[in-house]
């Protein structure tokens, strides 16, 4: 059963252009395939698809160590997705990478080993789309020290 139903609308503008509409108080973000098909006036499906699955891990984390009262920022997030043929020659997002640096050093954070045990399994969207793509992801803390991967 449905908690919550999320609708967006999108809008073509010019070829592969389109509006994307969330609702009316959200400003509207366009989107646009790079050349040869558009003209990279905006994020591709696949860098918005990237971008959603860097973001809701990101709040996933920082929601997790919040919870104990950390602070973790400033956080950023980076992720890179693989885009070549499957093996019917279609191209198709093969493999992405998230890799999510913190803001301070572990050693300022507290249950942090419990929070990195965690905190991808509340993530909506990595869940949702990890189910069809595989998903690697990394996390390391300010000094660069790798904390899980």
């Amino acid at each position: 059963m449905s908690e919550k139903q999320i609708t967006v609308t999108l809008r073509q503008q010019h070829d592969y252009r389109f509006d994307i509409h969330f609702d009316d108080a959200m400003p509207v973000l366009t989107s646009d395939e790079p050349a040869p098909l558009g003209t990279g006036l905006g994020p591709s499906p696949v860098q918005l698809l990237a971008a959603a699955v860097g973001n809701c891990l990101s709040d996933s984390l920082l929601f997790a160590l919040r919870k104990f009262k950390q602070q973790p920022d400033p956080m950023h997030c980076t992720v890179e997705a693989e885009v070549g043929r499957n093996p019917e020659g279609r191209m198709r997002v093969l493999h992405m990478k998230a890799r999510l640096q913190l803001g301070v050093p572990a050693a300022s954070l507290e249950h942090l080993d419990r929070v990195l045990s965690q905190f991808e399994a509340f993530c909506t969207v990595t869940q949702s789309v990890g189910q069809g793509i595989p998903i690697s992801i990394a996390v390391l803390d300010s000094t660069g020290a790798v904390l899980k991967e």
